[in-house]
């Protein structure tokens, strides 16, 4: 059994990357506060197969198959946490989201918390997080995109 207590966490336990969005704080929170958002293939999906049930939600994706994510705390229009649960186990990854206002437009910042309580070797963790590490890159830059375009249609 491996104790977890914080004083014990991995300094790899935890992605942070944000972006600044030239757009309003409602506008961003639109996006960020629709669960699962971020699982695409580099482009927000304009319409996805959600389906939402109290605090639960399951996004089915035509590429990746099904993901089941748990809203923990929503407040609107700056802050808002998920449970992103991994397949095959009760466990998952923190992911938050902070929207900060700043001149001309907002910041937006993501942290995902937690790979190592995912019941996993610390090899096998480490892998799971290097692909969200490259994904949050992507994701923010697709949000900054549909954001700033939606912004945009008359």
């Amino acid at each position: 059994m491996h104790d977890t207590s914080p004083t014990d966490l991995d300094p790899l336990d935890r992605i942070d990357r944000s972006i600044d969005i030239a757009a309003p704080a409602e506008r961003v929170w639109d996006l960020v506060s629709r669960p699962g958002w971020w699982i695409n293939e580099g482009a927000v999906d304009p319409e996805p197969d959600l389906a939402i049930e109290g605090s639960d939600a399951v996004l089915q994706h035509p590429t990746y198959g099904e993901f089941r994510l748990q809203v923990l705390e929503s407040r609107p229009p700056t802050y808002v946490s998920y449970r992103w649960i991994d397949p095959g186990v009760e466990a998952g990854t923190l992911v938050e989201f902070w929207i900060e206002p700043r001149e001309a437009g907002v910041t937006l910042r993501v942290a995902e918390s937690g790979f190592s309580r995912l019941g996993k070797a610390r090899a096998d963790w480490l892998e799971h997080r290097k692909g969200n590490v490259e994904g949050w890159a992507s994701e923010l830059t697709a949000a900054r995109t549909w954001v700033e375009q939606t912004g945009n249609v008359a």
